[in-house]
């Protein structure tokens, strides 16, 4: 979900974009350790990046200055971690403020914010926590995407109630929830089901990506970056 240009504040523009920097920095350290260290994970990366900016670019008119659309970040998310998702997210979202005038670089922090760092993060919790129950990789993936769907919309909507709460955080964070949940539930299942189709597919014919690119093993063994 996609805060539009100059609709929030500037000290809630600050205060996100400064939130994100620190993500920002290590996700690009570790972008760069990857394909240094292991050339083969290029195509990878990419293939990730891709998903990322093909899917979000996908928008539904929502809330008055926002959108609601797909986030693509499940394969980053379980591939390579939440720091590099962030950097990933970021250069997705200022191409798509530029070249589709989707986003703003105003909000650009509050976007990186929602989609490249908290929805991920839940979707990293979600695909470790299913792995380490031994649910399938296409199950575990379905859920992780869905979930950093999901609660990439619930950060959006907690963004916009602190900066619109005239009739209470409370009163405004369900509204903006309630009005999300219409368009991003049916995304957020769709986007899962796109993942867990893709996962089913590399299991088939490349398991090493799970292996390799995420450290993971088929009992969901050790973690990742």
């Amino acid at each position: 979900m996609h805060i539009m240009e100059g609709y929030l504040p500037w000290e809630w523009c600050l205060v996100w974009f400064l939130a994100a920097v620190p993500f920002l920095f290590f996700g690009a350290r570790k972008i760069i350790k990857i394909v240094r260290d292991n050339p083969e994970q290029k195509m990878t990366v990419a293939l990730s990046g891709a998903f990322m900016f093909l899917l979000s670019s996908l928008k539904l008119p929502s809330v008055t200055g926002s959108s609601s659309h797909p986030t693509g970040t499940g394969l980053s998310t379980v591939l390579y971690g939440i720091a590099c998702t962030s950097f990933l997210a970021a250069i997705v979202l200022i191409f798509q403020t530029l070249l589709l005038a989707h986003g703003g670089l105003t909000t650009l922090g509050a976007n990186i914010v929602s989609m490249g760092i908290f929805g991920p993060a839940c979707g990293f919790a979600v695909w470790h926590l299913l792995r380490s129950m031994r649910l399938s990789i296409p199950i575990s993936m379905f859920s992780a995407a869905m979930s950093a769907n999901i609660l990439t919309y619930v950060m959006t909507s907690l963004q916009l109630a602190l900066a619109y709460h005239d009739i209470g955080f409370l009163t405004a964070f369900s509204e903006f929830l309630a009005v999300f949940a219409l368009t991003q539930i049916p995304l957020a299942i769709i986007e899962g089901m796109i993942f867990a189709m893709f996962a089913m597919y590399l299991v088939n014919n490349k398991p090493e990506i799970f292996g390799g690119a995420a450290g993971i093993n088929a009992a969901g063994g050790r973690e990742k970056c």
